[in-house]
């Protein structure tokens, strides 16, 4: 026979798992008057605690009493909406450092090229020695 904390866990997780689903991460589709379509993309935090005591005394049936609790909590928060229109998909960002982070994540192919650039310029500019 399983024991009684096993029960609770089981149903927090249950409760825990009916509360949320991929529509919660990622938003219903909202239709803006400009023919746009916007979805919202949240941050989901889980978070879940278990237990239980059995006391020292048996009871008269040879078993020992049985206390405990379970609970549970979600936390969902917007991080950015994704915007689809003609001219394509653009994420907006809620947090600026998030955006920061992409930006120069997004700007680092180019960079690179630069920095070669550079660098087969500065060779042919140098003058060539002979030891």
């Amino acid at each position: 026979m399983d024991h009684p904390i096993q029960g609770l866990m089981t149903t927090a997780m249950q409760h825990l798992k009916q509360m949320t689903d991929v529509n919660t991460i990622i938003g219903d589709p909202i239709k803006a008057a400009d023919g746009s379509v916007i979805l919202t993309v949240s941050k989901v935090s889980f978070g879940f605690a278990a237990g239980g005591s059995e006391f020292g005394k048996v009871e008269s049936s040879g078993r020992h009493p049985f206390g405990g609790g379970s609970g549970g909590g979600v936390s969902i928060n917007p991080v950015a909406f994704l915007v689809i229109n003609g001219q394509g998909v653009k994420v907006l960002h809620l947090d600026k450092q998030t955006h920061v982070i992409d930006k120069i994540i997004e700007l680092a192919p180019q960079a690179v090229d630069k920095v070669k650039e550079m660098m087969e310029k500065r060779k042919g500019d140098e003058p060539e020695f002979e030891i």
